[in-house]
């Protein structure tokens, strides 16, 4: 068989997946960034420049922030064009100016100016950088201007601080430039840089002098220079790429290696997730940050858990995916790992131990490079802040008095212990080093590593001063005791090691159990929610009890303004929180505590996220500030929101699904009513216009009996009409709940018998035999309804009985119940439709072609028997006919 695949000929799926980026991207705004190498090179100067050419040609542009720099040739530009007010906000005694976000939506300009795109906002704004605002603004559709300097790309930030020294604190990801829809360079050579900063047209003379003296030295400006060049050329090459894949003219390339960056507590990891995004920027490849959690919660110092958590959330903002594991070993668990995602290199810190110390102490790389077999590891050398003095470990287990205090205690018991045996009972002493390795393991599985190694050495030293001579000194006589204390203290020092180790595996084991329980219990309880209100008031709870804090969940009101649908007793929410839950639902974004949006309210707000719109919010207000700094909390609040999320909208597709239901059922009915009404209609009217034009047109010449027998059957037809016309009206009320039933005591013999009289005077010749019981109990209800039950049973006999064929009708007691027999010799019932005949518009049968009813009569009787609390039934007769069966309760029953 001869393939016909075209290597030349693109991937549909890929093509899809680039149509629905380019309609995103049309109706997001587009992003233009003027970049440089540093301040003063002109990127104010040539965006105001390029804005008022756009202004020239109709184009709407406001300017939302710009920095004049007290520049003439700079506030020269701004005259004349449309410029925001700032946003003024007090913080500390001091008044600062900050681009206003929602006034500048409010305008809904077709371009906005905004400076200064790394830029950090003062403490109250809705997002905590500018780049954020823009964002928000590109996702109203609002074109953006704006400027950057190469130092503020995250990426390269440690590259900048080793070449100038300086480490420049506002950063943004790279994702934002990457994004922008086109990045010009204004460049100006170092030579004319430092002129224009001499001439004080940059800063003041003051300042200027210092900034040529740190920053602005011909070294620092080459080396930024040269990174600004290189992320240009970079970006060009990325705008290459796409144009080539937008026009199907690359082939397919291989998959790309994966590569890994392991994370940990060290302030070096920041700089290996920018070297690794460097890598995979340049390799095109994606990138993995993984930290492993083989620490408790408490192992770890608050500061270190703050910068493990800062590392991650710099990864995710360099387009990253972040991985949080959890075991005892980290190296087993990250070579695990990257096996199973198939990754090809894995970026770790060179370790810093030097010399016997190394050999001493196999460390993590060491261990990696053993188990990495064919993935390969690059090794960057550490040469992060050393200034950094945050302890890894908390001092709550360092200095765990408790446990110390214990480690002692037991101790003490050994060596009196020992002393006991020894020198009362005269026992060999070799008998009490067993009590020491016993007390260490006790200690040890209790405590940490270091009261159990504590335990160790003051074991050691007690044994030595108590049980072995000379006593009461650390004097040694025999030399061989040497050896013993060297191996009593190696084994309690690993067996202590041992013993912190499976606690701590326990631990983790026990945490993880109560998380997986914890998500399974939900699960199993929101999978069985059946409407919106358990579903609401069961994730409510689980969040709240699982976290120990208060917690809700936010919709979108009928006005469109958010409200608590539902919460924790002690969960309350001002007009300021509830605009962060609008936020978050309106964006589709977090935001609230511990995020970079809206982080002075006092709750965090995750969006459930639907796969066509978002719900909702959840809101979680942290039982303490560094709750949810944790990755594995964050993991574990994101992992709620999106199985609510998940069951919230299966909800909805199911009510969906029963609205296109009955939507359906609707029109299968209104077609069915139409038809049958259409075709038993138009038969009663043929007769009474045939009649009447009959008398209309040749009265006078009809005989008498014509003319009565066309008169009778223009009332015959129009009583048919009637009886059509008021069937379809019962059915309508018993549907819509209209029909109230007027309870009263009647007799079920007086019923049946005033039902066949109205029938004896449609049709004289048809007989009835009528054999009612003696004695029947009085039944409670409408006599009227069951009249027309009894009417209905009996037009129907009429309808398919032989006209020669008597309609039989028994009433008797059967059990607390009435029991009414309506019976016929017709056609009798199919075999299968038993049931199926007291559903609307159905009409069965031998004759069912010729039937002259809608199909509702028995539909009707079934409705009013329901009232009733009764049923009916149906069955055919032996020797042919068909049976009906009514069953009424009586006053006793």
């Amino acid at each position: 068989m001869v393939s016909t695949h075209d290597p030349q000929r693109p991937d549909p799926d890929a093509l899809l997946l680039q149509i629905k980026k380019q309609e995103e991207s049309q109706r997001r705004g587009k992003l233009k960034i003027f970049f440089g190498a540093s301040a003063g090179v002109g990127k104010t100067y040539a965006m105001l420049e390029d804005a008022r050419k756009r202004a020239m040609d109709g184009v709407r542009v406001l300017v939302g922030y710009a920095e004049p720099h007290i520049r003439p040739e700079t506030e020269a530009l701004l005259l004349g064009m449309d410029i925001l007010a700032y946003k003024i906000i007090e913080y500390n005694g001091t008044t600062l100016k900050e681009f206003d976000l929602d006034a500048a939506i409010e305008k809904a300009p077709e371009l906005i100016l905004v400076d200064e795109l790394a830029h950090t906002n003062a403490p109250g704004m809705r997002h905590t950088k500018r780049w954020q605002d823009v964002a928000e603004l590109l996702a109203a559709g609002i074109d953006v201007y704006t400027t950057l300097n190469v130092q503020h790309l995250e990426s390269v930030n440690d590259i900048v601080e080793r070449a100038t020294g300086v480490k420049v604190k506002e950063t943004l990801p790279d994702s934002v430039f990457q994004s922008a829809d086109e990045v010009q360079l204004v460049d100006l050579p170092p030579e004319k840089l430092i002129e224009r900063l001499e001439e004080g047209k940059i800063y003041a003379p003051d300042r200027a002098a210092a900034a040529l003296r740190h920053f602005f030295s011909m070294g620092n400006l080459l080396a930024l220079r040269e990174l600004a060049l290189r992320r240009t050329a970079d970006r060009i090459n990325q705008d290459i790429d796409t144009l080539r894949q937008g026009h199907a003219a690359a082939k397919a390339s291989a998959v790309s290696e994966r590569i890994m960056v392991c994370v940990g507590p060290s302030p070096f990891s920041a700089n290996l997730v920018r070297t690794a995004a460097r890598m995979a920027a340049a390799w095109k490849a994606p990138w993995i940050a993984v930290y492993v959690e083989v620490q408790t919660s408490s192992g770890l110092s608050e500061a270190a858990r703050q910068r493990v958590t800062r590392t991650l959330n710099l990864a995710e903002q360099l387009g990253g995916e972040v991985v949080t594991l959890a075991g005892v070993s980290a190296d087993v668990e990250i070579i695990a790992y990257a096996q199973r995602r198939h990754v090809a290199r894995i970026i770790v810190g060179k370790p810093a131990v030097r010399g016997w110390r190394r050999w001493l102490h196999r460390s993590f790389v060491d261990r990696l490079i053993q188990r990495s077999g064919d993935i390969n590891l690059e090794l960057i050398r550490e040469d992060a802040d050393r200034t950094s003095t945050a302890p890894l470990r908390s001092e709550t287990e360092r200095w765990d008095l408790r446990g110390l205090t214990w480690a002692f205690a037991i101790a003490g018991f050994n060596t009196a212990l020992g002393i006991i045996l020894c020198h009362v009972l005269g026992l060999s002493n070799i008998n009490v080093i067993m009590f020491y390795l016993l007390g260490v393991i006790w200690i040890s599985a209790r405590y940490s590593r270091f009261v159990g190694t504590m335990t160790a050495v003051v074991s050691v030293a007690l044994f030595d001063f108590t049980v072995v001579p000379p006593y009461y000194s650390f004097a040694v006589s025999d030399t061989q005791y040497l050896l013993t204390f060297a191996a009593m203290m190696a084994t309690g020092i690993y067996i202590s090691m041992l013993a912190t180790r499976l606690r701590r595996q326990e631990l983790l084991a026990r945490s993880r159990q109560q998380h997986v329980e914890m998500l399974l219990k939900s699960s199993r309880e929101l999978i069985v929610c059946s409407d919106h209100k358990t579903l609401l008031k069961v994730s409510v709870e689980h969040v709240a009890e699982f976290f120990a804090s208060p917690a809700g969940v936010i919709l979108l009101g009928p006005a469109g303004r958010p409200v608590v649908a539902h919460a924790s007793p002690d969960l309350v929410l001002d007009d300021k929180e509830l605009g962060v839950a609008d936020w978050v639902i309106r964006h589709g974004e977090k935001a609230g505590a511990g995020t970079s949006t809206l982080p002075s309210a006092r709750a965090i707000y995750l969006p459930l996220k639907g796969v066509r719109s978002t719900l909702g919010a959840l809101c979680l207000i942290p039982a303490t500030s560094a709750q949810l700094t944790y990755p594995e909390q964050m993991r574990t609040v994101e992992s709620f929101a999106a199985q609510m999320a998940m069951a919230f909208e299966r909800i909805m597709l199911s009510e969906e699904s029963q609205r296109a239901w009955e939507q359906t059922e609707r029109e299968v009915l209104r077609n069915t009513l139409l038809s049958a009404v259409s075709h038993d209609l138009r038969t009663p009217l043929a007769a009474i216009t045939g009649a009447a034009t009959s008398l209309l047109q040749a009265g006078d010449v009809l005989t008498a009996e014509i003319r009565e027998y066309l008169l009778h059957t223009i009332a015959q037809e129009s009583m048919r009409m009637e009886r059509l016309i008021g069937k379809l009206l019962d059915m309508t009320r018993l549907e819509a709940g209209e029909t109230r039933v007027a309870r009263e005591l009647f007799d079920v013999g007086e019923v049946i018998v005033s039902a066949v009289d109205r029938w004896r005077q449609n049709d004289q010749h048809r007989a009835f035999k009528l054999d009612i019981a003696d004695s029947l109990p009085q039944v409670s209800g409408d006599p009227l309804l069951i009249e027309q039950v009894l009417s209905n049973l009996i037009e129907n006999a009429m309808e398919h009985a032989p006209s020669e064929s008597p309609i039989e009708i028994q009433a008797m007691t059967r059990g607390s119940m009435v029991l009414i027999r309506v019976m016929d010799r017709g056609p009798g019932l199919p075999p299968h439709d038993t049931q199926r005949i007291f559903e609307k518009f159905f009409r069965g049968g031998a004759n069912a072609s010729r039937s002259a009813g809608l199909g509702l009569g028995l539909a009707i009787c079934r409705a009013i028997m329901q009232l009733h609390q009764g049923s009916i039934s149906a069955r055919n007769r032996d020797g042919g006919g068909a049976e009906f069966q009514v069953l009424l309760p009586t006053l006793t029953g």
